[in-house]
């Protein structure tokens, strides 16, 4: 399991834009589960929306990406302190199943499916109480930041 002191030193990302609360389960060179806590704290819920507060389906996607991001890190033995990136490369077979709102805990499910020449391909789910809200096949690629 990794807490988000751990997470912090695979992802480069940081408030309001790290997504990833906790990792329960890693399987390096295979799967990840992490979870993403939803709170009306949120600054995005300022204006999406402000009586009808919904999370942004392109933050489902990012908060799925950076699951990604932490798996391939971890696969590949690098750090960002590494001079290593993990770029966002693409989405496809997108899908929203069910709105995520405030109070609920994201699942996060990302397995690896390929990698061809540091580009990789992740097949990942987001559940909410057991139910799907969010599918994609997302690429992710490995890149120098030198």
């Amino acid at each position: 399991m990794l807490d988000v002191n751990e997470i912090r030193k695979y992802l480069p990302h940081r408030y309001p834009f790290l997504l990833i609360d906790r990792v329960t389960e890693l399987t390096e060179g295979e799967s990840i589960v992490a979870y993403k806590n939803i709170t009306i704290n949120e600054g995005i819920f300022e204006g999406h929306f402000p009586h009808y507060p919904v999370f942004p389906g392109v933050m489902i996607l990012e908060a799925m990406a950076q699951a990604c991001g932490v798996l391939g890190f971890k696969t590949m033995g690098k750090t960002p302190e590494d001079g290593s990136i993990y770029l966002y490369a693409g989405a496809d077979r997108v899908r929203f199943k069910r709105q995520v709102v405030p109070g609920d805990q994201m699942y996060i499910k990302a397995s690896i499916v390929s990698e061809k020449r540091g580009i990789w391909k992740f097949q990942c789910e987001a559940k909410v109480d057991g139910q799907l809200a969010a599918q994609a096949t997302i690429m992710c690629a490995d890149r120098s930041v030198d």
